[in-house]
């Protein structure tokens, strides 16, 4: 009984600040959310005892996913995530797959990361379902996702990509990294995001906590502005339209990072020391291999791919001698002449 008095006092509360400010309650009526079920433990399920929300409790994992139903990544996607899983051991790495069945329990998971031989030696590593209804409630992408059409888009798996980076940035916080970014070491701010070029904001990797206020502007900003038929609208696009808002363009004046508001805005030499027009020289062989001294990870711009190209054992690419160091389980697989691609 006191329990239904306690979830009726909750709801009239939420309905209350309705009043006061639209765009407010929809922030704060989430926090009321978040601490009522925090604090009523018993509310929730066992079959939630075990899920993405339980992993990434404390904020601090690193979100990977993939938007199409494919369960056969390539090799590219699982250097990534092991690249991820070597520089954050303490960190969980979660990928989320659109095609992934249930998981309920931690042996659900257990098995379905049996799937990916490169990654199931990793106890950092997890496999969990994108279910883009369920991740986009509670935030302003509902209403856009419930009328829009995916057969109707022409760039629907990149488009819906973007939306979900920002309901799992709201919904877990953490760092969020492309699945054609490779990390090369500890990234050292929690909350950032980075430059693409000097009047671009990247998409690739940003870092947020959970609830973070900036996330919810991003999703006000992807839907007041939707053109999902114009590429890169909905993802540099929505950052960089942001970013102008908060504090005009930043200007680098060397290769240090700078300030955005509160936030450290990064060079573009830490995640794009090679820019998209040079982006076969990740497939080139270098007479002197560059350092990346001044990167933490490195995009490899897998959308310009158009050719195919790929991390060939032998050849002394660039992009060989990253697998060699940053993936060594995945390119270990690849040389036993397993079945995997890029």
């Amino acid at each position: 009984m006191l329990k239904n008095i306690r979830i009726f006092s909750i709801f009239l509360m939420i309905a209350a600040l309705g009043y006061i400010s639209r765009t407010t309650f929809k922030v704060k009526a989430y926090y009321i959310w978040e601490f009522f079920i925090s604090n009523n433990s018993a509310l929730v399920t066992m079959d939630n005892a075990f899920s993405a929300n339980t992993i990434l409790r404390e904020g601090n994992g690193i979100l990977f996913m993939e938007t199409t139903d494919r369960m056969d990544p390539p090799s590219l996607v699982l250097c990534a995530i092991e690249s991820a899983a070597r520089v954050y051991p303490d960190r969980p790495v979660v990928f989320f797959m659109k095609g992934l069945e249930n998981i309920t329990t931690e042996e659900d998971e257990k098995r379905a990361k049996q799937q990916f031989p490169t990654l199931s030696s990793y106890n950092n590593v997890y496999l969990f379902p994108l279910r883009m209804d369920q991740l986009f409630n509670n935030t302003p992408l509902k209403p856009w996702f419930d009328k829009v059409n995916p057969k109707t888009e022409v760039y629907w798996t990149h488009v819906s990509s973007d939306a979900c980076r920002f309901a799992m940035m709201w919904k877990y916080g953490g760092i969020y990294m492309d699945a054609d970014v490779i990390s090369l070491r500890p990234i050292p701010q929690d909350h950032f995001l980075a430059a693409e070029h000097f009047t671009s904001t990247s998409s690739s990797v940003f870092g947020l906590s959970s609830h973070y206020q900036l996330t919810w502007q991003f999703m006000v900003n992807f839907v007041e502005n939707y053109r999902g038929e114009i590429w890169g609208h909905q993802g540099p696009g929505v950052f960089t339209r942001v970013v102008k808002k908060l504090c005009g363009m930043p200007v680098f004046n060397s290769t240090n990072d700078v300030m955005c508001g509160n936030i450290s805005y990064f060079h573009p030499q830490r995640f794009y020391p090679i820019h998209y027009p040079s982006w076969r020289r990740y497939f080139d062989v270098w007479k002197n291999l560059p350092t990346f001294n001044d990167s933490y990870a490195l995009h490899l711009w897998n959308y310009m791919n158009k050719e195919g190209k790929s991390m060939v054992p032998g050849s002394n690419t660039l992009v060989e001698h990253l697998y060699q160091k940053q993936c060594p389980t995945t390119y270990g697989y690849i040389l036993r002449n397993e079945k995997t691609h890029i």
